[in-house]
């Protein structure tokens, strides 16, 4: 059992939140610096029974998904401008029917390949940054440019999952 190397089912380490890929309309958007959170809320409903009004009971309401922001190195891509510009194009039908979209967020692995995956749906640009603060003060600043993202939820793919070799835990 000393040599067993296969993947196991339970992960000792935890990722790093570093290593993480976002591909919007199936291209990895390059440059990437940083995403918040995926979080969602759910309403706790209070009531009482009329048979015990002494004793409040709570059960779920309405699911609210948070809204997320991409933070992207200052490039030539114009990934995140085009999508923000297909909100405003209200003459437009055809920018209409494609301004919401699906994405995948991908957590590495420490050799690089997806290990845990979730797609947000039907996400579409409520606020666009193109410029940030610029300062000539600044020598080793970056530029960074963003987009907060609306979206209906998200799912977990579950058919991603991690293959790293494993060694047997001692002890």
């Amino acid at each position: 059992m000393a040599n067993d190397t296969s993947p196991k089912a339970y992960r000792y380490d935890p990722y790093r939140t570093f290593r993480f890929q976002v591909c919007i309309d199936g291209k990895v958007v390059a440059g990437l610096r940083k995403m918040t959170a995926l979080k969602k809320t759910t309403e706790a409903v209070a009531w009482r029974t009329a048979g015990d009004p002494t004793h409040e009971r709570k059960f779920p309401g309405s699911t609210k998904f948070e809204p997320i922001t991409l933070e992207q190195g200052l490039t030539l891509d114009t990934t995140f401008e085009d999508w923000a510009n297909q909100v405003n194009r209200l003459n437009d039908p055809m920018s209409l029917a494609e301004f919401r979209k699906n994405v995948i967020i991908n957590v590495m692995n420490v050799q690089g390949e997806p290990a845990v995956s979730y797609k947000l749906l039907d996400a579409w640009v409520s606020e666009y940054q193109a410029l940030p603060d610029l300062d000539a003060g600044t020598t080793n600043a970056v530029g960074i440019h963003s987009i907060k993202l609306e979206h209906e939820g998200w799912e977990r793919d579950l058919d991603i999952k991690d293959a790293t070799p494993r060694l047997p835990r001692r002890g």
